[in-house]
């Protein structure tokens, strides 16, 4: 592993510390050479996804992307950060487990988020799919707005109370 002050490739493991759900492993590092510490992340990573795109083109799979994407949709409603990691977690196993080819469709993926934020925070989900599926009229909104089910909308109950409920 590489040094991020030094540059040098000679660092020990200080400390491994797996994650709540056993998908990652912390390692807390320092370097031989500059006596820094740093932390390494680690996740399995199945096979290499491509995502093909709506114009034809492919592209790495990128869970970094991923994240800012619903962390966008997210921005200033009540869904912290471990939350979003296990949404981005959960989505990219499925992606991994689920489909039989290495190249997925944009299409599947943002079904996916979508889906989830659904569950995870209504508000979250309709300023996803406002972008997502480029919504250019009022009209657009209040469509997608009445298919959320009844008890996503009543603002005393949480997600994990809403069914799981896909509507595309």
């Amino acid at each position: 592993m590489r040094c991020p002050y030094c540059n040098s490739t000679d660092s020990r493991v200080t400390d491994s510390r797996p994650d709540t759900e056993d998908a990652i492993i912390r390692r807390r590092r320092v370097c031989n050479q500059c006596g820094a510490k740093f932390t390494t992340v680690e996740r399995v990573q199945m096979r290499d996804l491509m995502v093909r795109k709506n114009s034809g083109k492919l592209e790495p799979f990128d869970r970094e992307k991923l994240r800012r994407s619903i962390q966008l949709a997210c921005r200033n409603r009540d869904v912290g950060d471990e939350q979003i990691e296990k949404l981005v977690t959960s989505i990219h196993r499925r992606l991994e487990t689920e489909t039989a080819d290495d190249t997925v469709s944009s299409v599947l993926v943002g079904q996916m988020v979508s889906d989830s934020l659904l569950n995870l925070d209504p508000i979250a989900f309709v300023r996803f799919v406002s972008v997502y599926r480029k919504f250019s009229r009022i009209s657009d909104f209040k469509k997608i707005i009445a298919q959320i089910p009844e008890a996503a909308t009543d603002d005393n109950i949480t997600a994990p109370q809403l069914q799981k409920t896909s509507l595309f």
